[in-house]
């Protein structure tokens, strides 16, 4: 299927690794003219390398921590009028609610839920005047199925996809929607940092954590980072463009629920 996406430029936020680098090359192997952010200079000089190498397309990057109001403004001196917009990034160590202090908070709320929500502020209303315009949150199963170790991405999380929500059906009559994607355990540098964390918390082994996981899901497995970019790739697709204010789970069939 041609994703009619050639020409379009794209803010791929967490693009340095994992899922975010996957993202960012999909799209590019789509003739998306790419703008790559994370914190690390260097793992995203090397993808914008690979994409290049890849696809042909020049991929530029910033390097910024989006917790910080110029480091956003940075970004879209780099990328000013955007097509495709996906937030996407870190989350909080999982942990027992007890020991969050309200500054724990406070850098989840900031990390999760305002920087995205900023980043948003930032693109729609060119995406409206030009009349197309994809916004995919990367977040989590937790706003859906909440986990109580992961408590601090659960609250952030759901207020980004709560906020986008009500956005979304302001937008999409300029042909811009808002969409986020729940990936379940997705084999990626996040995943395995929170079963490394998970196994220190317990006392049990890495290895036999992370086979109990992909033994519990029902595909028997973990996802696959290119089966999440595949995912957000239509999902900022012309043939996307009646589906919004949607959360679309990534995750084996793990979640039970009908709804």
């Amino acid at each position: 299927m041609d994703l009619q996406l050639a020409g379009r430029r794209a803010i791929v936020c967490g693009a340095s690794r994992g899922m975010g680098r996957a993202i960012a090359m999909q799209l590019a192997a789509e003739g998306v003219n790419v703008t790559l952010v994370a914190r690390d200079a260097g793992s995203l000089a090397r993808t914008a390398s690979a994409i290049t190498a890849a696809s042909g397309v020049e991929a530029r990057f910033v390097a910024a921590d989006l917790t910080d109001d110029a480091a956003r403004t940075r970004v879209f001196e780099a990328c000013p009028e955007p097509d495709i917009l996906v937030n996407n990034g870190a989350g909080m160590p999982p942990g027992d609610f007890r020991d969050w202090d309200r500054s724990c908070w406070l850098a989840a709320l900031d990390m999760m839920m305002l920087a995205p929500i900023d980043m948003i502020r930032r693109a729609v209303d060119g995406m409206t005047t030009r009349g197309f315009g994809r916004i995919v949150n990367l977040v989590s199963r937790s706003v859906k199925s909440p986990q109580a170790e992961m408590g601090l991405s659960n609250g952030a999380r759901s207020g980004l996809v709560a906020f986008s929500s009500g956005l979304a059906r302001q937008v999409v009559g300029h042909n811009v929607t808002i969409n986020n994607v729940l990936p379940g355990i997705i084999d990626s540098d996040a995943q395995h940092a929170h079963v490394r964390e998970l196994a220190h918390q317990t006392g049990r082994s890495y290895d036999t954590l992370w086979q109990e996981r992909a033994l519990a899901n029902p595909a028997r497995r973990f996802g696959k980072v290119e089966e999440v970019a595949a995912t957000v790739s239509f999902l900022c697709s012309e043939q996307a463009g009646f589906i919004t204010a949607q959360s679309l789970l990534v995750d084996g069939g793990d979640y039970r629920g009908v709804f």
